[in-house]
C-alpha cells in the first residue's frame, strides 16, 4: 500500500521556487501547475499530495498533522516555536532579521526603547538577552513607518535587500538572525512515514549541496 506524503507549500515566489527543486527531485504533480481555483494537488503514482497555504499557516498545518512535510521560513520557526522537526535548510528566500531605525538614531540609555514589529516574540527575545527595558509595538502593517513618525525609536523585521529601508531613510543598525526556507516534519509523520519523508529530504539536500 503506496504511503501518501501531504506536503504544505506557502503560497507566493518561496512555495514556487520549492515546488520546483520537489519535481526536480522527483515529485511532481503536474495539476499544480493548471490555473484554476483548486485547493488540492494529487500525483499517486509519486504518492504526493500538495496544497497552498498561507505562509504563517504552514507550520500549523504540520504541527497539527494536517501535512506531514512542509516548506516554512525560519523567522515564523523562531517566532512561533512549533512542536516539529526541522530537517534541512534549502538555502532559499535568504533575508535576515535585523533592527533599523532613523539615520540620526541614538539609544535612549536609562529609558524604555520603543520597538515596532511583526515579531514580538523574536524581538522581546533579543532584547531581554542584552537586559534592555522595551516597549514592543506589534504592527501588521508597512513597520518602517513607526520610527518616521516618532511612534518607535526602531523597528525589527524582515530585510531583503535593504532597498525599503533606504527608500525611506532608514538603516540596519544589528541583525539578528540570518533567515532562509527549511523543511519541516510533523512529528508523528516522522516516526511512521520516515522513510519516505527521508527519501524525499535526501533528495532535496543533493539539490541544495549541488548549487
Amino acid at each position: 500500500m503506496k504511503t501518501w506524503i501531504n506536503i504544505a507549500l506557502p503560497k507566493g515566489r518561496l512555495g514556487e521556487k520549492a515546488y520546483r527543486m520537489l519535481k526536480e527531485s522527483g515529485y511532481e504533480c503536474p495539476s499544480i501547475e493548471d490555473p484554476g481555483r483548486k485547493l488540492i494537488f494529487e500525483n499517486p503514482e509519486k504518492g504526493v499530495r500538495y496544497f497552498w497555504v498561507k505562509p504563517s499557516d504552514v507550520a500549523i498545518y504540520v504541527e497539527r498533522g494536517a501535512a506531514d512535510l512542509g516548506i516554512v521560513g525560519k523567522d515564523i520557526l523562531l517566532e512561533y516555536q512549533p512542536d516539529v522537526y526541522e530537517l534541512l535548510d534549502l538555502q532559499m528566500g535568504k533575508c535576515r532579521m535585523a533592527v533599523a531605525g532613523k539615520k540620526d538614531f541614538r539609544d535612549p540609555i536609562g529609558r524604555t526603547l520603543k520597538v515596532a514589529t511583526k515579531f514580538p516574540n523574536i524581538t522581546l527575545d533579543h532584547y531581554n538577552s542584552k537586559c534592555r527595558d522595551i516597549d514592543i509595538i506589534h504592527l501588521n502593517g508597512s513597520i518602517e513607518l513607526a520610527p518616521i513618525l516618532g511612534l518607535s525609536h526602531v523597528i525589527v523585521d524582515i530585510v531583503e535587500t535593504g532597498s525599503t529601508l533606504k527608500e525611506n531613510d532608514l538603516v540596519v543598525y544589528e541583525e539578528i538572525v540570518p533567515i532562509s526556507a527549511r523543511l519541516i516534519a510533523n512529528t508523528a509523520s516522522y516516526q511512521f512515514k520516515d522513510d519516505a519523508i527521508n527519501a524525499i529530504r535526501r533528495k532535496l539536500q543533493k539539490q541544495v549541496e549541488s548549487r
